[in-house]
């Protein structure tokens, strides 16, 4: 659900403000248990083989999907949305991708490798990393069948046909593209084998878009209409008005 303020918010006493926040406080603590309870679930979930050999092109020659692990035991790969003919990459990707620089030292001392993978050309990928500051790895799937196996890259022949199979499920392509955005967890055991245990589509990992998450506790909410109309590319925002507090507030 979109949160968009419809009227403005009412004006009460300090006393009135506690009695409504400490009631929406037990919603909060609920929703956290739930969540500390769903990671569990994630955690125990199931997982299978990688038995394909992916290769992507990296800037340090080709790499096998065991070698994205970079010594590390666990792989979290990003699908970002730049397919091989798109001139940039996707909004709101990018508008994610923000967020992954600063997790990476953390993430790469505690054993997990983070990694983007796009089936754009290798170059278009590192031009548009370079405008765009980023320093976490980003590779190419080109000529691999990565992320048609990991259901976020669609042929002509697959949006013809009037559905696809994304977030689990069969939905109809004018609600898809030829790409879309996921994130995959692997894990790799002492002998090199690599196992597939987390996909996550849609808005399944928004948790990692942290300005959404702020902006989830500041007094207009997200304040848009549609899902992230306000949001731009980082460099471009200087050339879009603000979103305006149109919905108003108290």
């Amino acid at each position: 659900m979109l949160q968009t303020l419809t009227k403005p918010r009412p004006i009460v006493s300090r006393e009135q403000w506690l009695d409504a926040r400490k009631a929406l406080l037990l919603k909060e603590k609920q929703a956290t248990r739930l969540r500390d309870s769903i990671n569990t679930e994630r955690l125990a979930l199931p997982c299978v083989k990688v038995d394909k050999t992916y290769v992507f092109q990296t800037s340090q020659g080709e790499k096998t999907l065991a070698e994205l692990f970079s010594g590390r035991s666990q792989l979290i790969v990003y699908h970002f949305m730049f397919g091989p003919e798109w001139e940039a990459g996707c909004p709101g990707c990018s508008f994610l991708s923000d967020h992954l620089d600063g997790a990476l030292p953390h993430l790469e001392h505690h054993d997990v490798s983070l990694v983007a993978v796009s089936r754009a050309p290798l170059a278009k990928i590192e031009a548009y990393k370079r405008r765009m500051g980023w320093r976490f790895p980003w590779v190419s799937a080109a000529g691999s069948d990565f992320n048609h196996d990991y259901h976020v890259s669609f042929s002509s022949e697959e949006l013809a046909s009037g559905e696809v199979f994304y977030n689990f499920t069969q939905i109809p392509t004018a609600d898809a593209n030829d790409e879309l955005p996921g994130l995959s967890a692997f894990s790799k055991d002492e002998s090199g084998e690599v196992f597939h245990t987390y996909s996550s589509y849609a808005r399944g990992h928004e948790e990692l878009v942290g300005a959404l998450m702020i902006l989830d506790c500041a007094p207009l909410g997200r304040n848009e209409d549609r899902k992230m109309d306000w949001m731009r590319r980082h460099d471009e925002y200087e050339d879009t008005p603000p979103a305006s507090a149109c919905h108003g507030a108290a």
